[in-house]
Parts: structure tokens; sequence; C-alpha cells
């Protein structure tokens, strides 16, 4: 099977215990933390990513690591280990999010660019997000110098890529093609 799909299949029931529980706040801000800790720390990503490190040794690690979360997080990690798919931890913690951002009737666009937005572009990028997708959404914009000029747009599943290094790159492959 598909790890994507998967990862989705797994983040689809754990919303849907964590609203039967009434849980849903608790349970995203633990996949945020979980998206986040395993974004910052190299060494976790590698511990999972090891397969001669023990399964229930991961699962001790992850859960101390991931002390005081609802017990809905807990028995995912439990599952995840259980299930042998310890490696889609951070994978099903990003579906859930945008799972339950969805449910709630909003969504997160992520916008790259070469530098910061202003206030005013924001609130144009985020007008357009909203005829495009017909929820209201929030703007997340990270900042990468090496795509040169212009945006990448994420949206849930959608991607617009409008960077001056993309285009640069369709260039090259144009030429290469050519020869």
């Amino acid at each position: 099977m598909n790890e994507s799909r998967a990862a989705v299949r797994y983040a689809k029931a754990i919303l849907d215990l964590a609203v039967d529980n009434k849980a849903t706040d608790a349970v995203e801000k633990d996949m945020r933390s979980v998206v986040s800790t395993l974004t910052d720390s190299a060494e976790l990503r590698e511990l999972l990513a090891n397969p001669v490190v023990k399964s229930h040794l991961k699962k001790v690690v992850l859960l101390d690591v991931f002390k005081g979360s609802n017990a809905i997080t807990e028995g995912l990690i439990n599952v995840l280990v259980e299930n042998k798919r310890i490696g889609l931890l951070n994978m099903v913690a990003e579906k859930f999010i945008l799972l339950n951002e969805a449910r709630k009737g909003q969504g997160v666009a992520y916008v790259t660019t070469a530098v910061a937005l202003t206030p005013a572009l924001e609130k144009k990028i985020i007008k357009q997000v909203v005829e495009m997708t017909g929820n209201e959404s929030t703007l997340e914009n990270t900042i990468d110098e090496s795509i040169i000029g212009g945006f990448i747009l994420r949206v849930g599943d959608l991607q617009y890529d409008a960077s001056i290094a993309h285009k640069l790159s369709s260039l090259k492959r144009e030429f290469t093609n050519s020869l």
C-alpha cells in the first residue's frame, strides 16, 4: 500500500476517534508538536528510520519525548509501533492537521518566498486562496532564498510554483531536451 494512503487512513481514524471523544483540539496540538519535533530533530528521525533499533525502544523514546500527550496520541504511537509503521508518524500527523482544518472549514496556505511578505500582499494572497478553495485560510510564510524570486503556494494537495528557480529549471530541461 502506498505510504501516503496509509498515513491518510491512520489520520482519518485518529480524527474520528478524537471527534468522538471531543478531543480534536488537544490531539491537533499534539500532532503539531510531533511535526515540529520531528522536523527539528535529525537524531529522532534517524532513530525512527533505523531498522536495527528495536520497535519497543522506539516506542519508549517516543512516549518519553511526547510525555503528557493526549491518550489518543499515545495510542497512535502504540499502534504505529505494533504495525511496524512508526516511520509514518510525521506524515500521519501532517495529514491529521490538514483533515482537522478541513473539517473545521479552515485551512493553511503555505507560501514560500525569497523575501518576507508585506501585510498588503498577505491579504491579497489570502483573498485569492479563499476564492480558490471556498474555505477560510491562514497564511504561513516561509522564506527560502534559493527560489531566487517569485513564490510557491501550497494549499492542501494543490501546489502552484511561480518561482524563478522553477522557471530556470524548466528552461534548462527544455534546452537539454532540444539538443
